[in-house]
């Protein structure tokens, strides 16, 4: 968990939902089905040098790449970084003092487990709105790029989970961190010392988020990333075993 996850919206509503100020290049369109690897777009503020605050909205590869790795294969494991143990993890520490971001997502697919197989469920907000996801970012430079190469800098990303709350947990035992409306900013600002207090205080908001979500078993053609149509979170009839 998180390993599957779909944004509905084309990066134009994003700039428009998220108060974007500036939008980078190349950014993605709609996708119901992401997998890790996959470009997926982020929030993030930076600083501009006469101290303007800045929203941008970015293309990052899903699976976060510490600066110190040698290839980006690094990241193909690194998509999901534990609230409780991020700070002290080499791959994230840096992220969680100071590259917070946000992973937009109109929701996301998790597999439950029992005597009949595995069955996925989708699981958003109940209002229809977009999760705002806390997240980590980095970046790493190609050491065989050239300095004047635009492709030498990678940005990628990682999703934060936690424990399952509610009745999330009778899906699975782990869950993104859910940012609320009013930390889902002061995640994202450079400002904020990503220290326990902060990550404390993301933790606590999120179960209102949690506990104001609806979900439903699909089809297990999400299982293959090749399947990539909106009707990959239409619900389907629950299981007998449920």
């Amino acid at each position: 968990m998180c390993g599957r996850y779909a944004v509905a919206k084309e990066s134009n509503e994003l700039l428009t939902i998220f108060d974007v100020d500036r939008a980078g290049d190349d950014l993605p369109g709609a996708n119901f089905n992401i997998a890790p690897t996959t470009t997926v777009p982020i929030v993030v503020e930076t600083t501009d040098d006469d101290g303007t605050l800045v929203t941008r909205l970015e293309a990052a590869r899903w699976g976060l790449v510490p600066s110190w790795a040698k290839d980006p294969s690094a990241g193909s494991r690194m998509f999901n970084a534990r609230i409780e143990s991020a700070a002290d993890k080499p791959s994230f520490r840096q992220a969680v003092r100071k590259r917070r971001a946000i992973v937009p997502a109109t929701g996301y697919y998790e597999w439950r487990t029992s005597a009949a197989g595995k069955q996925p469920y989708f699981i958003q907000p109940e209002d229809g709105a977009l999760f705002s996801v806390a997240a980590l970012y980095e970046w790493w430079r190609n050491p065989a790029a050239a300095d004047d190469d635009p492709a030498r800098w990678l940005l990628s990303t990682s999703i934060m989970t936690r424990p399952s709350a509610g009745a999330l947990a009778d899906i699975h035992d782990r869950m993104p961190v859910m940012l609320s409306e009013d930390v889902a900013r002061t995640w994202i600002d450079p400002s904020t010392s990503g220290d326990a207090s902060l990550l404390d205080r993301v933790l606590d908001a999120s179960g209102a988020v949690a506990s104001a979500t609806a979900f439903h078993p699909v089809s297990k053609a999400v299982g293959n990333v090749a399947n990539t149509g909106r009707e990959l979170m239409d619900a389907i009839p629950e299981p007998d075993d449920r």
